[in-house]
């Protein structure tokens, strides 16, 4: 089935996914009453959202979540489910850009992030259906030795064992396609079940004594004495401080993050079940990525089928047949595939900038904003949420390497921003093929 619509329209109910159809997580929201109180109120139900309000509530800091439709509702319930490892720009260009030193420490957030996925999971039961393993894979011949040369200078410089290289035949013993010539294996990478991620970070946000709302949508900010007032059309908050989490949900609400933020929006289809074909597709069970502007990426679910993403647009309606939108990127790839039935298709908007990297700064005294994860989300939002959450506490070190890096405004500002980026995304897509 197809998921149509604005990008944008916030809705009560999850999009019918396939994630939605299996999770095993539940979290509900609390009743929003009207006009409140609270010392931070973060705008946004994601990831990002999710993590700041949990990590401010083990810290006793009194938070209150608003989210427009449903916790997890927006791309943290329905990206490809990919644990990477590491920032969306790899080493090599964060040290060539920002110096050695920063490089280093850029890497050790990164595995920091890394490792505060296992601990959530572990700490709060998260069932989540994590499984090890992501392979990146080259879709051109002379893409091979820069990709040898990357996985020897992790090893090397940054003693990351965990990163292999996989040779031609390597990749072909583990992977059932003809398009791609090599790529590596990261052990620490993998992929998950995204919603239940999601809920099962707002069960622990909620059981530490969060209050998290659905269907409450922030129309407002504006400085009132010592803090802030959030409008809603049920009422306003009244916050010491705020975070914005929207990535590509903000709107209006700051035109400082809206110039920097861009709303992609990305395609993913689930196949029928497969059986045994689907196990030799990718037969070491891990997620892939591949090496396009554009990026394919792919894996096996645990009832057999293939979730697959594929395809871009940029403006604020997905196409009217996701599934069809989806299907030549999954025929390329999986050419034995032709003609495989969708049991699901949706579309989700992510945020973008310029730089691939993240835009964590506090726009004004009190008023903070982490987005931009440029489709590395599910394990750096959470914990950029976290750094957030340590921030207003008081401990700022992490958000202060954050918000070090320069993210300028997309050219053109608001109204010249779309065609320039459409432009610049044909130029790649037609360099990809080339």
């Amino acid at each position: 089935m197809s998921v149509y619509g604005s990008t944008l329209t916030p809705s009560i109910q999850h999009v019918d996914t396939y994630y939605a159809a299996t999770r095993r997580e539940q979290a509900d929201g609390l009743p929003f009453l009207g006009d409140t109180q609270t010392d931070v109120c973060v705008v946004g139900g994601g990831y990002a959202g999710l993590g700041t309000a949990l990590h401010l509530a083990r810290r006793g800091i009194d938070v209150t979540l608003l989210e427009q439709s449903r916790l997890g509702w927006g791309a943290s319930g329905r990206n490809g489910g990919q644990v990477h490892v590491g920032m969306r720009r790899d080493q090599l260009w964060l040290e060539k850009t920002l110096g050695e030193a920063a490089g280093q420490r850029f890497w050790r957030l990164a595995l920091a992030a890394r490792g505060h996925l296992d601990e959530l999971i572990e700490t709060y039961g998260i069932d989540c259906s994590y499984r090890p393993g992501l392979m990146h894979v080259d879709h051109k011949p002379r893409y091979v030795d820069e990709t040898r040369q990357h996985v020897e200078f992790m090893r090397s410089r940054y003693g990351y064992t965990d990163l292999s290289f996989l040779s031609g035949d390597a990749l072909a013993s583990l992977l059932s396609s003809p398009c791609y010539y090599g790529g590596s294996m990261d052990a620490r990478g993998g992929h998950l079940q995204a919603l239940d991620w999601a809920l099962g970070m707002a069960r622990a946000a909620l059981s530490l004594g969060a209050r998290l709302h659905e269907g409450v949508e922030v129309t407002g900010i504006c400085r009132k004495d010592a803090g802030f007032v959030v409008t809603t059309p049920q009422g306003a908050v009244r916050a010491r401080r705020v975070v914005l989490a929207c990535n590509g949900y903000l709107r209006r609400l700051s035109t400082r993050v809206r110039g920097r933020v861009m709303p992609i929006n990305n395609y993913v289809a689930v196949t029928a079940p497969l059986g045994e074909q689907a196990r030799q597709l990718i037969r070491n069970g891990a997620a892939v990525s591949d090496s396009r502007f554009v990026v394919n990426y792919f894996r096996v679910t645990p009832d057999d089928r293939l979730l697959f993403g594929g395809g871009e647009n940029y403006s604020y309606r997905f196409p009217r047949n996701i599934s069809e939108f989806v299907r030549p990127h999954v025929e390329s790839v999986f050419p034995q595939l032709r003609g495989v039935r969708f049991d699901y298709a949706w579309g989700g908007t992510l945020g973008i900038t310029s730089t691939r990297m993240p835009y964590v700064r506090e726009l004004e005294p009190g008023l903070l904003n982490l987005s931009g994860f440029s489709g590395l989300g599910v394990v750096l939002a959470p914990y950029v949420g976290k750094i957030v959450a340590d921030a207003l506490a008081g401990e700022a070190a992490s958000f202060e390497l954050l918000s070090s890096l320069s993210v300028p405004p997309f050219p053109g500002g608001p109204l010249l921003r779309w065609p320039t980026m459409v432009a610049a995304m044909l130029y790649y897509a037609l360099r990809d093929r080339l």
